[in-house]
């Protein structure tokens, strides 16, 4: 258990396991806690760097907006100060998207990504979540106060207080726009897009971000020369959520299947 101090920030992260190194990444008003089982595996053969993103978990916020990009530049300077050689990135909806911004900013310092349950247009997302989104904010807090989310919060945060300010930070960031169509066509870091077959955007999406990257164009071919020419790949694991996608076996399995492959 330690501390980076990175852009300004005290970057709090955990270390497990050896071997090829790791980072994982977590959801929205979580912590790295969040993985449970799912870490153990992970870190069967890899050294696991395991984050708090800004405001989340034992790193305290900052004067700054909870903003995907800055995140993905935390992340990179948390590589850089623990020395790291393009190590892999799995990461689960905001943490997914913060792997695709740091794949997409900092492509050198990256070996493959899995990004899980991010979309990447705002627009995507059901109609009615993004109405539920809308509302997510300060006041919001004392209705959450014995919600998992809270009670995690609560036990590990530097400042418990700044709970509602975590709300209106992140209800902010979902009632911002965004469409990073654009960004995501030239990724060149080898990305698996992950999703559970009931999420917070359709199937069709991660098919739509998977097309961005080459992938469903053609026939594979026997010997795979049709396959996505940036070695990019995607997964929908059978009855899982965006809730509980993390928690199934199929998660780590998918994943570390994916990182495997030359």
């Amino acid at each position: 258990m330690s501390y980076a101090e990175v852009n300004g920030i005290n970057l709090y992260y955990e270390t497990h396991g050896t071997g090829q190194p790791l980072v994982l990444l977590h959801g929205g008003l979580g912590s790295g806690e969040m993985f449970g089982a799912s870490l153990a595996v992970f870190a069967e053969n890899h050294q696991v760097i395991l984050p708090d993103l800004q405001g989340h978990g034992r790193t305290a916020d900052i004067d700054r907006p909870v903003d995907y990009a800055l995140m993905a530049d935390d992340i990179a300077a948390l590589i850089d100060h623990l020395g790291l050689d393009r190590p892999d990135v799995v990461g689960f909806s905001l943490g997914g998207g913060v792997g695709l911004q740091l794949a997409i900013r900092h492509p050198e310092k990256v070996g493959k990504l899995v990004s899980t349950s991010a979309g990447i247009r705002r627009d995507a997302f059901y109609p009615d979540l993004l109405a539920q989104q809308a509302q997510v904010n300060a006041a919001a807090a004392e209705f959450m106060t014995e919600t998992p989310m809270y009670e995690l919060y609560a036990r590990v945060a530097p400042r418990p207080e700044d709970f509602p300010r975590l709300l209106d930070k992140i209800g902010e960031t979902m009632r911002r726009d965004f469409d990073h169509t654009d960004d995501v066509r030239g990724l060149r870091v080898p990305t698996l897009i992950m999703g559970a077959d009931a999420d917070m955007v359709p199937p069709s999406h991660f098919v739509e971000i998977f097309a961005l990257l080459d992938g469903g164009q053609r026939d594979g071919g026997w010997m795979g020369d049709g396959r996505p020419k940036g070695g990019h790949a995607l997964a929908i694991l059978p009855g899982t959520t965006h809730y509980n996608i993390i928690d199934s076996p199929l998660f780590a399995t998918t994943a570390l299947s994916f990182l495997s492959q030359k």
